[in-house]
């Protein structure tokens, strides 16, 4: 229902007080709240939206006009029908650069167009036909003017048709679309106008394909958001109909143009027939629990058959076709692919002329990086790269300037170049750093292992009382624990089953590290102690090891090679665990359940909408590329081969959704605890803790938001339980995309409007806040490799090993050649520039690019203004924040501010940002 008005165009409507109902006679409670207002398909204030309803007896009903039909309607003619026409504003997305073979169908269809293969577009009625007890419905209606438009140089082309309608039509509620054409188009609205409860706009954005490829008619519904409950009669069936669609039978490969959502496990990380190296176990299943992914359908592997074949660069992986990059995306992320590859491209070809040393040699070295560029770093003179085969492009950028071939200074060494070197910002990062959702309180000390001492070894940690007491401020080990000043980043168990298999590949070194921090006076933290454990197969006399601040020359550099393997393990839980499997990877079954389940009508498919956009997309290039055997997270990252079981022994053992959101996370960790009186309902155990302040202030926000969005459609909690398609997406969303751990017992339940807040707020901070956090600080910290070095390749000497006395000799060389070597470090730079990366058409927390999507309501879109407005106050809140000399985490000679969740951004790497969705 879009909502009635008087309508006073003519003079015979004005004269006769005439009052022109476009609903149903049969209106449920929900819609006749909704005939309180006018909406247009643009967003204005709502105010000049308000119409007052007048009530007439015995008004005759009449359903539409047309500014071309003046017929007044007599009493004794009320059963007469009347048809007249009504026009459709249509709305296409034109793509910016076409390829010959798209040029040339696209003037195929221009000439088709005039022998009659056109688009088709039908009207369909809220109401049915009480004889047929089919939906009412228009006649058939064409685009005009295609052929005549094909050259139009825009991005967007805007068509008309015209139908015809009788008076008793109703209103329309879906369209159908037929695409005769050899060629898909972006279809982004339909606006029909005519009717007299004025415009119906259909929010489509979708891309629309041929009928050759795809016989069936597309359905596209109004901006009117229905519960399955309360859906019109007339649109029933559609709906249930384009649900099926979207879940296609569960069988076949997938083409590119298809759009069906269904789920399978990970078995397509490995390539067995590559050779044993590439293979890789399969990730979801009883014996490696992990989420589901996008089913593809693609054909077993020769070697394995319960491997599925890859799709290899460049060739693209199956999505359903509208969540793959609009063009200004992929342009963006084709890009800085483009630069990835001239970044690696270069030192390979530099090692394959040359006796190149591999290893970084000097900090110069580094530093060369950002001022000169590969080019000049690597020695590569005119001459020799005119007798290489380049690829062309290649040739042509160093003729024209080598700025894209230079790095741009990370921000954590662009304020002060030996930030990285001290120990108030070793752990000022784990608080306002990449990866600040680790630190937790320290319980008990020392701190004990969870894993079974039968398989992994004692569960006793090295540390004594007697490494951290001098540090504590003259306070007693216990005196600190009870007043909570000690805290710790604890990567023991996760890595420990892994420690052999890392420790045996090639070039690789890890340890399992703890690290005890104490809070200072100043708020600040001081990093106090670090544990390093091997295997418990290694010696007894070396498998745990305790290392604390320096005293000396010596043990100033084994506390810096310390405190490298910390940041190593930091990145690798970041990257595998944090941001990967908490926000990737757990997202994806409650998009594919929510297309699958809700439909696009369902206020609550409306709502995360936005908050799913492009995260398929991602997520199967990341399967493509980055998490695969081989790929640049096997390459980059300590873990090797081991990484993504890794990533899957966290799912199993600490994943839980019911602790994902803010709150519920700081108060596992021991951060927080509850307290009524403060403004969050929570007191942070350290007050200056920017990722947990500034994500507060976006929660809350959110949750403020989606409480009063729920609250309108959901009155009580019978009305929750009673709606099929939010419960089949729920279940769904458990016993199928998290199918291997559907049965604990802590999964939140779905029973009252309270409950969906709590979920829908919890998947809404994943996709938007969660990720920007974990996401867009990686080039900004990570650039810098000593910062953050991704792997190591070199353990820490003791005084018996060999390597000592080359250690004591020359430490800054012995640390250099434990970072990743240049290659690696290069590879791993241009790979987290691309993902620190913001696009032109990213859009933010607060904002939407398609207003029209859920604009069916207006009480809604005066509630997502004032939502708007609070993102731009915390905005501003964080601003002054950063600005607050007090607050020593964030701002300070050289400290960087914290900005990963300040709301907005300009597009590229910014270290700042927060898109709606996983979109990169």
């Amino acid at each position: 229902m879009m909502g009635c008005s008087l309508i006073e165009r003519s003079s015979f409507l004005s004269s006769s007080k005439v009052f022109l109902n476009c609903t149903s006679n049969n209106i449920t409670s929900f819609q006749l709240k909704q005939t309180r207002f006018l909406v247009n398909p643009v967003l204005v204030p709502l105010e000049q939206r308000r119409v007052n309803l007048r009530k007439f007896a015995k008004a005759p009903v009449v359903a539409a006009i047309s500014e071309d039909l003046i017929k007044a309607v007599q009493p004794d003619q009320k059963e007469k029908t009347v048809e007249f026409k009504v026009r459709a504003a249509v709305t296409v997305r034109k793509k910016n650069k076409e390829d010959f073979k798209e040029t040339l169908v696209k003037h195929l269809d221009a000439f088709a167009e005039k022998i009659g293969r056109k688009v088709v577009l039908e009207l369909i009625s809220t109401e049915e036909d009480p004889k047929t007890k089919a939906p009412k419905k228009s006649s058939e209606a064409v685009l005009k003017d295609w052929s005549k438009k094909a050259n139009v140089k825009a991005d967007r082309v805007h068509y008309t048709a015209e139908f015809t309608v009788d008076s008793n039509f109703g209103v329309p509620g879906a369209i159908t679309v037929t695409n005769k054409h050899q060629k898909e188009f972006f279809l982004e609205s339909i606006t029909i106008e005519g009717f007299a409860c004025g415009p119906v706009h259909f929010p489509c954005n979708s891309w629309v394909q041929s009928k050759k490829d795809h016989p069936g008619k597309r359905i596209f519904f109004s901006n009117q958001p229905y519960l399955p409950s309360e859906t019109p009669k007339g649109l029933k069936a559609l709906r249930e109909k384009e649900l099926r669609d979207l879940r296609g039978n569960g069988k076949g490969v997938k083409k590119l143009s298809d759009r069906h959502y269904d789920f399978d496990v990970y078995n397509d990380l490995g390539n067995p027939d590559r050779g044993i190296d590439f293979a890789r176990p399969t990730l979801g299943g009883e014996s490696i629990p992990y989420p589901r992914r996008c089913r593809t359908g693609r054909v077993p592997t020769e070697t394995d058959m319960t491997a599925e074949s890859r799709v290899e660069k460049p060739l693209p992986m199956y999505v359903p076709r509208d969540e793959q990059f609009e063009e200004s995306k992929m342009n963006t992320f084709s890009a800085g692919r483009f630069r990835a590859v001239l970044h690696n491209l270069l030192p390979q070809l530099k090692a394959s002329i040359s006796a190149y040393n591999r290893d970084i040699n000097s900090f110069a070295d580094i530093d060369s990086l950002y001022k000169e560029g590969l080019l000049l770093k690597l020695g590569l003179q005119e001459e020799i790269l005119k007798n290489l085969p380049l690829p062309k492009i290649v040739s042509e950028i160093q003729e024209t300037g080598e700025g894209l071939l230079k790095y741009e200074t990370p921000k954590v060494v662009s304020k002060d170049k030996f930030a990285w070197l001290r120990d108030d910002e070793f752990a000022r990062q784990a608080l306002a750093g990449v990866n600040p959702v680790n630190i937790e309180t320290l319980a008990a000390f020392p701190p004990v292992s969870k894993l079974d001492p039968e398989i992994y070894g004692p569960q006793e940690s090295a540390l004594k009382e007697e490494h951290i007491a001098g540090q504590l401020n003259g306070m007693t080990v216990q005196q600190a624990l009870e007043e909570n000043k000690l805290f710790i980043v604890d990567y023991h168990d996760i890595y420990l089953p892994f420690l052999d298999g890392i420790n045996a590949l090639d070039g690789r070194k890890s340890y399992a590290t703890r690290t005890i921090f104490f809070l200072t006076p100043t708020g600040t933290l001081k990093p106090i102690a670090i544990e390093l454990s091997l295997s418990h197969t290694t010696p007894r006399s070396r498998s745990k090891r305790v290392v604390t601040p320096p005293v000396d020359a010596t043990t100033n550099w084994i506390w810096q090679l310390a405190k490298a393997h910390v940041c190593s393990n930091d990145a690798g839980v970041h990257q595998l665990v944090n941001h990967w499997l908490r926000t990737h990877a757990s997202m994806e079954p409650f998009i594919l359940a929510a297309h699958r389940q809700l439909s696009a009508m369902h206020p609550i498919f409306k709502l995360l909408d936005p908050h799913m956009r492009y995260t398929l997309e991602i997520n199967a290039l990341a399967r493509q590329s980055l998490i695969c055997a081989d790929g640049v997270i096997e390459s980059c990252f300590t873990p090797g081969r081991y990484c993504m079981e890794m990533s899957a022994a966290a799912y199993r053992s600490h994943w839980r959704f019911d602790k994902e959101g803010l709150p519920a996370d700081l108060i596992r960790r021991g951060i927080a605890v509850p307290d009524p009186t403060q403004p969050h309902g929570l007191k942070l155990l350290i007050e200056d803790y920017p990722y947990a302040s500034d994500g507060l202030l976006i929660w809350d926000a959110v949750e403020n938001w989606v409480r009063t969005y729920v609250n309108r459609y959901y009155p009580n909690s019978s009305v929750i339980c009673n709606d099929r398609e939010l419960q089949c997406w729920y279940h769904e969303s458990i016993h199928v995309g998290h199918a291997d751990l559907s049965h604990e017992d802590w999964w939140p339940t779905l029973n009252t409007p309270d409950d969906l807040v709590s979920i829908l707020t919890t998947i809404i901070w994943l996709a938007s806040a969660q990720h920007a956090a974990l996401n867009f600080g990686q080039y900004p910290y990570g650039g810098y490799v000593p910062n953050r070095p991704p792997l190591m390749r070199r353990l820490i000497p003791d005084e018996n090993d060999p390597e000592y006395a080359n250690f004591l000799a020359n430490p800054q060389k012995y640390f250099l050649l434990a970072l990743p070597s240049l290659l690696q470090a290069t590879k791993f730079m241009a790979v987290v520039d691309n993902l620190s990366t913001h696009s032109p058409d990213e859009e933010y927390l607060g904002e939407r690019q398609q207003p029209s999507t859920w604009s069916g309501d207006a009480e809604i879109i005066e509630a997502f203004f004032g939502f708007s407005a609070e993102i731009r106050r915390i905005e501003k809140e964080i601003d002054r924040r950063n600005a607050d000399p007090s607050l020593k985490n964030r701002c300070g000679a050289g400290v960087l501010p914290y900005e990963l969740l300040a709301p907005s951004s300009d597009p590229g790497v910014t270290c700042r940002g927060v898109p709606n969705s996983v979109s990169i």
